[in-house]
């Protein structure tokens, strides 16, 4: 699968971390930075991130900072992105499942290296289930496109 990858400074060393990961793992990965632990904005990254999976560029997304939050946040700034934050792997399959997630936020600072490769492994590993889901997303596209500022 073809990925985006990016983090903000508290991020940065589980990022360069799950990026080799989903490398062994037979996924093409991009790194959209930061390239360096120190500070940058996250906004910037989430935006970068977001507007490439938006535009089909990427499948999907992986942004990562402190506790996967304030990525998550700026994210969904963007329309046609899906962003969720996981937190386990059971969070990460419903993630996946049942929002049919592009972008997953995980936080470098509150989990584990361990505990990161398995929410990105079953993350990757988990395909949108469709049915009644499908509608509810489509209200979440309906309450995006009414308030969108053109």
């Amino acid at each position: 699968m073809k990925i985006v990858i990016g983090s903000d400074h508290a991020g940065f060393d589980a990022k360069e971390s799950l990026k080799k990961f989903l490398q062994t793992q037979g996924h093409e990965v991009t790194d959209f930075g930061c390239y360096k632990p120190e500070a940058v904005d996250y906004p910037d990254v989430a935006q970068l991130v977001g507007e490439s999976v938006a535009k089909g560029e990427f499948e999907r997304g992986v942004l990562v900072d402190g506790f996967g939050g304030a990525v998550c946040l700026a994210a969904n700034k963007v329309a046609g992105v899906r962003a969720c934050c996981a937190y386990d792997a059971v969070s990460a399959r419903f993630a996946m499942a049942h929002e049919n997630t592009n972008v997953l936020c995980v936080g470098g600072k509150t989990l584990g290296e361990l505990t990161l490769q398995e929410i990105v492994k079953v993350f990757f590993g988990t395909t949108f289930e469709g049915g009644r889901h499908e509608r509810r997303l489509a209200k979440v596209a309906a309450i995006e496109a009414r308030h969108l500022r053109g």
